[in-house]
């Protein structure tokens, strides 16, 4: 009996720690993934901000905007590997109460990289466009190195450099900023009046330059914290600021910042759960297992051998 109990202690031992090997290593990362069902709505606030009306025709100045960000996720069409979320931003100038611009993207990333994937009716405001780098999210487990980022006014990616730690509300977060030099990607042809010429039409360059600064949750890969600073406007051939489209810095609000961080916690919570604390207990549990299975074995061995040891008293003369 003895000898029984010690094999099944062992066998269970021995199962515990190739079930826990296997949760570290494979199961954590089949479970551990980037949600199919997303919903999550952001704010940003800027103050101080520049852009040009166009319905009158004027440039607004020294404006409150707000920029609110909704982020659905597309379950049908995400699959194990790939999740695809709906993202709608709408700028509102709170000082003159009306609509600046908005734009929608339609984005395909992996669920554990978080790179984009040109699938599932990807578009950026109707169009489909060649997508790569990181869209929405970091990598899981993210790293201290710099990533590429797609950027959505440039229609390409741009380097995201690490360049500290942070800690935000109570959440130490990986700092990455991405450093756009002035750069044309597009032209406009508008009146010559609106730019104080006296050419009916002229064509200006349309420049994009910014500084966006990220606090990221390492472990979940979620930004809990944006600052955007950008600038776009327009130039004429010699490089030389004509007009203002947009200018003004955008800082996620306090309350957007605190339920991201909430949300991460959480997750964090539940990834080191699966990742380290299950797998950690499972193979603490089946090493004791083990050697209590071996122990009990020897033991009956060792009764074994002392019985066929024992001489036979009797029949000895007296």
């Amino acid at each position: 009996m003895r000898r029984v109990t010690g094999l099944i202690a062992a066998a269970l031992g021995t199962f515990l720690i190739v079930l826990a090997v296997m949760t570290r290593f494979y199961i954590a990362g089949q479970v551990v993934k980037f949600p199919l069902n997303e919903n999550n709505v952001t704010t940003l606030t800027g103050q101080n901000v520049t852009y040009f009306n166009t319905g009158l025709l004027q440039s607004e100045r020294g404006v409150s905007m707000t920029e609110t960000t909704t982020t659905q996720g597309d379950v049908a069409a995400g699959s194990a590997h790939t999740a695809v979320w709906n993202n709608f931003t709408y700028l509102y100038d709170n000082t003159n109460q009306q609509t600046f611009n908005y734009s929608l993207r339609r984005l395909a990333f992996d669920r554990r990289s978080g790179e984009l994937v040109n699938c599932c009716g990807t578009a950026i405001d109707g169009k489909k466009r060649n997508l790569s780098g990181l869209g929405y999210v970091w990598p899981l487990n993210a790293k201290k190195q710099t990533y590429e980022v797609f950027d959505s006014t440039l229609m390409k990616p741009e380097p995201a450099s690490f360049t500290g730690t942070a800690t935000i509300d109570g959440l130490r977060t990986y700092k990455y900023v991405e450093t756009v030099t002035p750069t044309q990607f597009t032209s406009q042809t508008l009146p010559g009046s609106l730019v104080g010429t006296a050419e009916q039409t002229v064509q200006l360059g349309e420049f994009y330059t910014a500084t966006i600064t990220d606090w990221v949750d390492p472990i979940t890969g979620a930004p809990v914290q944006v600052t955007m600073s950008e600038h776009l406007y327009l130039a004429g051939s010699s490089g030389s600021q004509v007009l203002d489209l947009l200018d003004g810095t955008f800082t996620t609000t306090p309350g957007s910042v605190a339920a991201a961080v909430s949300t991460a916690k959480h997750y964090d919570t539940e990834i080191t759960r699966i990742s380290l604390v299950i797998p950690a207990s499972g193979a603490a549990a089946g090493v004791i297992l083990l050697l209590m299975g071996m122990i009990i074995g020897r033991q009956r061995r060792r009764y074994r051998y002392a019985n066929e040891a024992a001489p036979n008293l009797a029949g000895a003369p007296g």
